[in-house]
């Protein structure tokens, strides 16, 4: 598979040699967020989701993505915009085959209930992403700040709740900092109020963290072949959950490694 040469890179604070050392798709997910606009405001609503609608749809042979078309903007379609881009960009290049038909299961976005089809997945209350990595067997979930790369997915919650009573926000993660021997964390999503950009946070403002590592992007050709809805992620809208549960069902370890 082809590597994205790490000069586009620098625009989002992250020195080429380190890029360089990642793995492939980490630095596929790195680039598409340095595409990305900045700003558009944030708004989570119905709009915003007929917005991302707007902003998605077939080319030629890849996905087309708008994202100032997709303005306002919020965290899950943000990020799904960047995971659309890394699948255009390797469906570019050649590193994946998809036809029209299997490429269209990524766009169905509007009056998509949460837990349903891919977007219904990725945009779920709780471990939505997670969860689609799982079923598609296309990634890596775990907890570890240690072993966490830029350009992991990133799911975090700011309180115990998991669920229909969370406070979440889904980003991707670029990286760690100390600062007056406290340790803040970086990331890029649609964050409030500005939208689309980066921010850091102290570490222990996360109360639970779930990275998602995208690591084989064939499988995403299977999409298609997958249950119509999730119940687990379905019943996240109206139901609390516990750790363990998203641990069982997300096959989250603590490392990458298992």
């Amino acid at each position: 598979m082809k590597t994205i040469f790490a000069i586009f890179l620098l625009g989002i604070g992250t020195a080429s040699a380190e890029t360089s050392k990642l793995p492939p798709l980490n630095q596929y997910v790195l680039w598409a967020v340095n595409q990305m606009p900045k700003g558009g405001g944030y708004l989570a609503s119905k709009k915003a989701i007929v917005n991302l609608q707007n902003g998605v749809a077939l080319s030629d042979q890849g996905i087309s993505t708008k994202p100032k078309v997709a303005s306002p903007s919020f965290c899950s379609g943000a990020t799904y915009c960047v995971f659309l881009k890394v699948i255009d960009k390797l469906i570019e290049n050649g590193s994946l085959k998809m036809t029209g038909k299997q490429r269209w299961e990524f766009l169905k976005i509007d009056e998509v209930p949460d837990g349903h089809g891919i977007w219904g997945r990725w945009n779920a209350n709780g471990p939505g992403t997670a969860k689609l990595f799982a079923e598609l067997k296309c990634g890596k979930n775990f907890t570890s700040y240690d072993h966490a790369l830029p350009g992991d997915f990133m799911k975090i919650w700011w309180t115990e709740e998991i669920g229909g009573k969370e406070r979440g926000h889904l980003v991707v993660y670029l990286g760690a900092m100390m600062k007056n021997g406290k340790k803040y964390i970086r990331f890029w999503s649609s964050n409030i109020p500005g939208g689309y950009g980066e921010k850091v946070v102290p570490q222990t403002n996360i109360k639970h963290v779930l990275f998602s590592r995208f690591e084989n992007h064939r499988q995403l050709a299977k999409a298609g072949s997958l249950p119509e809805k999730n119940r687990f992620l379905e019943d996240m809208l109206r139901k609390s959950f516990t750790w363990k549960q998203v641990a069982k069902e997300c096959r989250v370890y603590a490392t990458p490694g298992g």
